[in-house]
């Protein structure tokens, strides 16, 4: 029997927001729950990311963003990687997100936002309800 292929997590913090713990903990979560995990560290552009995402074959990116700069970012790579025929990977973002920005981030692309306090095992079975399904 062919082993099933492990999902392939991009977890990535764009922009000048230096503040890791929340996507650090994310990535040992993701991890422990039987993902493949890819952790880009701190202060990543959009192109970095995307780029990245690519390289990687990844099945889902993951932002946090504690600084504020999330309707810039998010989108930002969601674009790109529509630009480069990857808008089947799955993008997801989390951090200290107001309310009223949710609505936008998900109106440019972004699946699902997870703010602060989110359980990783539901951010983990969301990405296995929702990641592109491998032939």
């Amino acid at each position: 029997m062919a082993q099933e292929r492990k999902i392939k997590v991009l977890v990535a913090k764009p922009g000048l927001d230096g503040h890791d713990r929340g996507a650090k903990v994310l990535s040992f979560g993701l991890r422990d729950q039987g993902m493949e995990v890819i952790y880009t560290g701190r202060r990543q552009s959009a192109k970095q990311i995307a780029n990245t995402a690519l390289q990687e074959d990844v099945d889902v990116v993951g932002m946090s963003c504690l600084s504020g700069a999330h309707l810039t970012f998010f989108p930002k790579v969601v674009e790109l990687l529509r630009e480069q025929d990857a808008g089947d990977v799955l993008v997801i973002g989390g951090g200290v997100i107001p309310e009223d920005h949710i609505p936008i981030l998900k109106e440019k692309g972004i699946a699902e936002i997870f703010t602060s306090g989110a359980m990783t095992k539901d951010i983990a079975e969301y990405i296995r309800s929702n990641v592109r399904k491998q032939t």
